[in-house]
Order: C-alpha cells, then structure tokens, then sequence
C-alpha cells in the first residue's frame, strides 16, 4: 500500500450498488478507497451510513460547474464531469500526490496476453503492482493521466488494434492522475472523451495500456449514476459534444449492425502533433 496515493470511486445514486468495491478487493487491492459524492445526491445519507464517514467525501457540485468549461449551457447537471474534476482538489486536501479514479459499475480486472498462440485473461490478484507500475509509467512519459483497457478495446481478441499496438493515445473511464499536472475534463457529457481529444491536439499525453484492463457493467442498462441524462439526450448529443472540442479531426458516424446507434469518430492524423523525423531536418 502506498501513502501518497488515494483510489476515489466516482458514484451518485446507487449506495447499494457500487460493484467496484468488490472487483477492487478480489483484485487484492490494499490501497486506501474513497467514494466522491456530490451535494445534490439525495441518497448521501446512506453511503455514509454503509461505507463510513471516513471513506465518502462530498463535494459542491453547483460551484465546481461553474470552475471550467461544460461545453454547452444545460443545466442538467446529473453527469461524472464534475465529480472528475473535483478529485484534484480532494487529493490535494487529502495529501495525496496520485489518485486513481473509477467509475461505480466495475466488476472485474485483468490481464489480458497471448497464452500458446492464444488470446486470454487473468483476474488480476495483485493491484497493488499494477498501481506502481501505471505510476511510474505516468511519471516516465510525462502523461496527463493513463488508463486501463476496457473489454470493448479487444473486439478481435489478439488482432484488435489496441492489443496489438500496446498503447493507445486515449484514456476512458479509469484515470492515474498526479496533482502535479492538473488539468480539467471538458464538457457536460462524454468528458473523457472531449478532453483527451481537445488537450491532445495541444501536445498532451493520454495514455492507455491494453494488456491490464477493467469490466464495467453495460452502459445504460443501470439505473442511476449518468444513466437517465444517456437515456434523455442520446448518443448523437453525447458524440457531438467532441465534435464541438476539435472539429477538424472529429465526426459522426452510424454504429452497430440490427441496432445502430451515433458515434464519435476520431481522425488521429488529425487530431494531435506528430514527431518529425530528424532526416528532414534543414542543414
């Protein structure tokens, strides 16, 4: 267990559900645990009466919306933008150096490889490594923050592009952070997606590691946390908000064979400054 390092669970609505912490102790994880609730959560009595005062922090969600850029002027503030946000100051108040932040609804971790040719998995069993090891990743590379895989990154097993390439240049649902290099999530809906694109083209580093990853319960078929403003808006709005952030390199395409649904599509040619070889250099 490291002392200057915090793992916060991001969660509004759902004390009786919060799956993470159960994916997180079978994983073997000895890492203090904090759960990130917000003021307007009508449910905050019951996360304090079941996890403990000591283990649930809660932050002004009204104030903190009005500390960066939503992108849009809704109000519909039932979103995990804010509660990202506001894990920097939480950690700095904390005495945290890093911090992890996580989404409610995660069931397992793994490790994905090639086992004899073949594309498998392991339940991850000791956290506590994969959390230095994504440390001293982040501090190698310089990065804003890096991420674990999610199981959709591996459509393809062993030829899916993210496995094959190793890292990606993004980060979704799961963050490394450190206080030393804060930076804030844009955007009222799809936050993550929106700043990894917008700070990226600026020369910022996102990064995701393909061989560890997380299962997440599937979107919107859970009640609470951002499910409702998913179901309210859909995913043309939840898309278009990237467009917004980086035109240029960002569009909207269909999805899905039977059941389509909008997406973002993201242009990396486009989309962040490349390393040019020193053979072009002027003498």
């Amino acid at each position: 267990m490291r002392n200057d390092f915090v793992i916060f669970i991001l969660t509004h609505g759902r004390p009786d559900r919060v799956k993470t912490i159960d994916a997180l102790k079978r994983a073997g994880n000895t890492n203090r645990v904090i759960l990130v609730i917000d003021n307007e959560d009508k449910t905050a009595d019951q996360y304090y009466e079941k996890f403990g005062r000591e283990n649930v922090v809660m932050f002004d969600k009204l104030k903190k919306s009005m500390e960066f850029d939503t992108i849009d002027r809704g109000t519909d503030r039932r979103a995990i933008v804010y509660a990202r946000n506001a894990c920097f100051d939480i950690a700095e108040e904390l005495g945290y150096k890093y911090f992890l932040e996580l989404d409610d609804d995660y069931t397992n971790f793994r490790q994905r490889r090639l086992e004899n040719g073949e594309f498998t998995s392991i339940y991850l069993r000791e956290f506590d490594a994969i959390v230095d090891l994504m440390i001293n990743f982040l501090e190698l590379t310089g990065a804003l923050s890096v991420a674990l895989a999610q199981t959709g990154d591996f459509i393809g097993g062993a030829t899916s592009k993210v496995f094959k390439d190793k890292i990606a240049r993004k980060a979704m649902n799961s963050f490394f952070c450190t206080t030393e290099r804060r930076f804030d999530f844009i955007g009222r809906i799809n936050e993550d997606v929106n700043t990894y694109v917008n700070l990226g083209s600026k020369g910022y580093l996102f990064f995701t590691i393909s061989n560890m990853s997380l299962d997440q319960s599937q979107t919107q078929q859970t009640s609470g946390g951002m499910t409702e403003l998913y179901r309210a808006l859909g995913t043309y709005t939840k898309s278009f908000f990237t467009v917004i952030c980086n035109p240029s390199s960002v569009k909207i395409y269909t999805v899905g064979v039977g059941h389509p649904r909008l997406h973002h599509r993201i242009n990396w040619e486009l989309s962040v400054p490349k390393i040019i070889s020193g053979r072009y250099k002027k003498t």
